[in-house]
C-alpha cells in the first residue's frame, strides 16, 4: 500500500472539499485509485446479470440480460458517484454478490420480480431508517463478531456452489430418488466438453492472479477466459445449449444505447399479497441481513486500510456513509439490480494511494462509460464469470474464519451452522435462521442468557414461528 504524504495545505477548490492534501494524497493517487477499484470490481458487470437472469420468478418471467447490464452498470455509477460526493471516502458500490442470490432464488421463485425488487427497496428503507434514529449501529452491536463471520463465510460458500453449478462443473442428478447423492461432477459424474474446461482454467487462473496479487485480477481472467472462449466457439461451433444462457460469440458492434427498461419496474407491497406479512417481513430482513453486516464491515476495514478511523476506533463522518449505503440498497430494486452495496474491492484503490472520495469520481465516471458497452459484457459465458463466483468465496471465507471464537461452542456452532446450512439447504434465510435459533439456546442452556441481546431474542422468537407455520397450518 502507498505510503500517505505528510498533511499540506490545501491549494484547490477541489483540494479543499475533498481533504486531498489533508489526508495526505495527491490528485494523481486518486485517479490512480479510482482505476485500480474500477478494474478490480468491474467483473460486476458480467456476474450480476448472469445470476439474476439465470432465474425465474413465480410466473416463469426472465429478466433481460441487456436490461439487467444497464441497470447493474447505472447503479453502480450513481451510487459510487453518490459515496465520493457526500461521504467522501475512496469506497465504491454495486450489486452484492450474495444479496443478489437471495432475490433470485429466494424471493423472485415466490412472487412477480417486481415484487422482488420492491423488497430490496423497502429493505433500503429500513436501512436509513436505522441511520436517521442512530439505531444501525446498537443493531450490529447485538450478533457476536463470530456469528457475523459465520454468516459471511455461509453467503461465501452459497456464492461459491452456486458458480460450481451455473458452470456445469457440478449438476444435480435429475433423479435423486434413487440415489444417496444429490449432485455430481460434470453432467454423468464425469467432466467433458469444452465449456467445463473453459471453467476450471478460469478457476485457476483466477487464483494464480489473486495469489500474486495482481491488480484486476478477476477483471483479467473473466477477459481471457472469454476470449478463448470466443475461439473455441468459432472452431468448434458447439451447440447453443452446450454454454448455457450464453453463447461466447463477438456482438458486432460493441457499442449500443443503454436499454432502461427494467428501472422503476418495482411494487413495494406486491409480495406481501404472494407470500403473506410474516413471510414478506422475513425476506425483507433477510435482504436487510445480507447488506447490512458486509458493509458494516467493508466500510470499517477500508476506512482503517485507508487510515481514515481515528486511535479510537470511530470513523468521522460515518453516518453519511451510512445513509448513502441505505440509499444504494433502495436504488439497487429500483433499477431492478438488486441491492447496491459496499465493495470491499475497493481496497485495491487504496493500495494505490486513494485517500478520499475523488477516487470514487474516477471509479463512478468509468462505470458511466461502460453504460454503452453493454454488448461486450453480454458475450461473456458464465464458464468464464464464475470463476470469479469462486474465487470471492474462497476470499470471504479466508477473511472471515480465524475471527470465530472456536473455544467458545455456544458461538462456534452457531457460526458453524449458519456456514453449512447456506449452502446445503440452498437458502441464505435458513443459514441465519438457524444461526440465531442455536445461538439464543446454547446461550440459555449454559446459564448465559443474560449475554443474549434482546434483538437476538425478538428475531430468534421470528425465526421459530417462522418455521413452525407449516405445522400451524398458516402457510
Amino acid at each position: 500500500m502507498s505510503t500517505s504524504a505528510p498533511a499540506a495545505a490545501p491549494t484547490t477548490r477541489l483540494d479543499r472539499y475533498f481533504k486531498i492534501s489533508e489526508r495526505g494524497s495527491t490528485v494523481a493517487r486518486e485517479f490512480r485509485g479510482g482505476f485500480a477499484t474500477f478494474f478490480a470490481m468491474a467483473y460486476i458487470i458480467v456476474l450480476n446479470p448472469i445470476i439474476l437472469g439465470s432465474a425465474k420468478d413465480m410466473y416463469g418471467h426472465q429478466l433481460d440480460s441487456g436490461q439487467l447490464v444497464t441497470a447493474t452498470v447505472l447503479t453502480a455509477a450513481f451510487t459510487t458517484l453518490l459515496m465520493g460526493v457526500i461521504g467522501n471516502v475512496p469506497i465504491a458500490l454495486a450489486a452484492g454478490l450474495g444479496v443478489n442470490t437471495v432475490v433470485a432464488l429466494q424471493l423472485a421463485p415466490r412472487m412477480s420480480w417486481p415484487d422482488a425488487m420492491g423488497m430490496v427497496v423497502l429493505a433500503g428503507f429500513v436501512v436509513m431508517l436505522l441511520v436517521a434514529t442512530g439505531l444501525r449501529e446498537r443493531v450490529m452491536n447485538a450478533v457476536p463478531l463470530s456469528l457475523r463471520k459465520g454468516i459471511a463465510i455461509g453467503i461465501g460458500l452459497f456464492i461459491m456452489l452456486i458458480g460450481l453449478v451455473d458452470s456445469g462443473f457440478v449438476t444435480r442428478i435429475p433423479d435423486a430418488a434413487h440415489t444417496t447423492v444429490p449432485l455430481q461432477l460434470g453432467s454423468n459424474g464425469h467432466l467433458h466438453g469444452w465449456p467445463v474446461l473453459i471453467f476450471v482454467f478460469g478457476v485457476l487462473l483466477t487464483l494464480a492472479l489473486l495469489i500474486r496479487k495482481t491488480p484486476g485480477a478477476i477483471l483479467i481472467s473473466i477477459v481471457v477466459m472469454t476470449l478463448i472462449a470466443v475461439a473455441v466457439q468459432l472452431v468448434a461451433d458447439l451447440p447453443d445449449l452446450a454454454w448455457g444462457l450464453t453463447v461466447p460469440q463477438w456482438p458486432g458492434n460493441p457499442v449500443a444505447a443503454p436499454d432502461f427498461g427494467l428501472v422503476g419496474q418495482v411494487s413495494l407491497f406486491g409480495g406481501f399479497g404472494k407470500v403473506g406479512v410474516l413471510t414478506g417481513v422475513l425476506f425483507v430482513f433477510t435482504v436487510l441481513l445480507s447488506c447490512f453486516f458486509d458493509a458494516m464491515g467493508t466500510i470499517l476495514g477500508v476506512g482503517d486500510e485507508a487510515k481514515l478511523t481515528q486511535p479510537d476506533g470511530t470513523f468521522p463522518g460515518i453516518n453519511r456513509v451510512l445513509l448513502v449505503d441505505g440509499l444504494a440498497v433502495a436504488a439497487g430494486g429500483a433499477t431492478s439490480s438488486s441491492a447496491t452495496t459496499c465493495f470491499v474491492e475497493s481496497t485495491a484503490g487504496v493500495g494505490e494511494g486513494a485517500r478520499t472520495g475523488l477516487a470514487n469520481i474516477v471509479t463512478g465516471g468509468l462505470f458511466a462509460v461502460s453504460l454503452f458497452l453493454t454488448p461486450l459484457a453480454t458475450m461473456v459465458p458464465s464458464q468464464a464469470a464464475t470463476p470469479a463466483l469462486v474465487a470471492v468465496g474462497f476470499l470471504i471465507l479466508a477473511g472471515s474464519v480465524r475471527e470465530i471464537d472456536w473455544n467458545d461452542f455456544t458461538v462456534a456452532v452457531p457460526a458453524f451452522l449458519a456456514m453449512v446450512m447456506m449452502a446445503f439447504t440452498y437458502s441464505i434465510t435458513n443459514g441465519i435462521g438457524i444461526s440465531f435459533i442455536s445461538f439464543s439456546v446454547l446461550r440459555l442452556a449454559t446459564g448465559r442468557g443474560r449475554e443474549v441481546p434482546a434483538p437476538m431474542y425478538v428475531v430468534s422468537a421470528v425465526f421459530v414461528f417462522y418455521y413452525a407455520m407449516p405445522a400451524l397450518g398458516l402457510t
